[in-house]
């Protein structure tokens, strides 16, 4: 067998511009939660709830980050890749419940509207939104290579996008003492964090289902690997992910009868294919001369 594997980092400065992320939104939620508290205001209190789980899942994906980076042993061979993957998905499942609780009391407000105090509203969820941007700032960079920083992004994300909300609920009620926009506003934030959980939730889980890439059309790997001369054909095609930037590809290749020193220019020439034409970083082909009963190109029996 034949073998090619190359890998991916997320930046080296990751982890210290996700701790100071993490400490403003352990000091921004305090601040709301006690601001909510005072003003009566629950949209203020959801962004409370929003930055407390934004710190925890930085810690998540901090955690996740540092797993990563363990060698493979003999118990895992693959190394703890995944463990990003798993954070994302933790994150994601966090994000879908809060999504669900703001439903419930944002009906509930609905039902029983309260006085709310605006512009202690506005001054607090205003201190809540620059803490917010500078944390998507800081994450914005990475959130593009892993789906790990990805999840934690998004709840800084999502904070922002509630502390603008809830700062437009505080002038309305403020000016004009409209006091349900405020359950409203966080029936619209709990839409949208709903929709990035879901997103997030069912990439996750197609990589722990092993699924292919979705960026990947096995046919047009089969057609490209095909055109070389002294490849018959290529069936038994596995791809998965291992992380998120680990994809791992394995085939059997059937060729004409010769050497098994001869298949090495061939193995090149596939692994060259699969690197430079697709997102493969991880190769494993199996040479073979008319063995297979089968050439289906995925077959569930190896």
């Amino acid at each position: 067998m034949a073998h090619n594997h190359s890998h991916d980092h997320v930046g080296k400065h990751t982890s210290t511009r996700m701790f100071i992320t993490m400490t403003m939104n352990f000091i921004i939620t305090g601040a709301e939660i006690v601001g909510g508290l005072i003003s009566g205001s629950l949209a203020l209190i959801s962004d409370a709830l929003h930055n407390l789980t934004d710190g925890i899942a930085i810690i998540i994906s901090y955690i996740a980050l540092k797993l990563r980076g363990v060698e493979h042993s003999a118990k895992h061979t693959f190394g703890l890749k995944r463990a990003e993957i798993f954070a994302a998905a933790i994150n994601a499942t966090v994000l879908f419940g809060i999504s669900l609780f703001l439903f419930y009391e944002s009906i509930q407000r609905l039902i029983t509207p309260q006085a709310i105090e605006g512009k202690l509203m506005i001054l607090i969820a205003s201190i809540g939104l620059v803490a917010n941007v500078a944390g998507t700032l800081l994450l914005h960079r990475d959130s593009h290579k892993s789906m790990n920083i990805k999840s934690a992004y998004l709840h800084l994300l999502i904070d922002a996008m509630s502390s603008v909300v809830v700062i437009i609920g505080g002038v309305l009620i403020t000016l004009f003492e409209i006091y349900w926009i405020d359950p409203v506003l966080t029936i619209l934030i709990g839409v949208y964090v709903l929709r990035e959980s879901i997103k997030i939730l069912l990439e996750a889980s197609h990589i722990l289902m092993e699924g292919a890439p979705q960026d990947i059309d096995i046919k047009k790997v089969k057609k490209t690997v095909e055109k070389i001369p002294e490849i018959i054909d290529i069936h038994h095609v596995h791809i998965w992910q291992v992380g998120e930037q680990d994809v791992n590809f394995e085939a059997h290749l059937n060729v004409e009868d010769m050497l098994v020193s001869e298949t090495s220019t061939i193995q090149k020439q596939v692994e060259k294919i699969l690197t430079e034409k697709f997102p493969i970083n991880h190769i494993t082909l199996q040479f073979e001369c008319n063995v297979c009963d089968s050439d289906d190109l995925i077959h569930s029996k190896v």
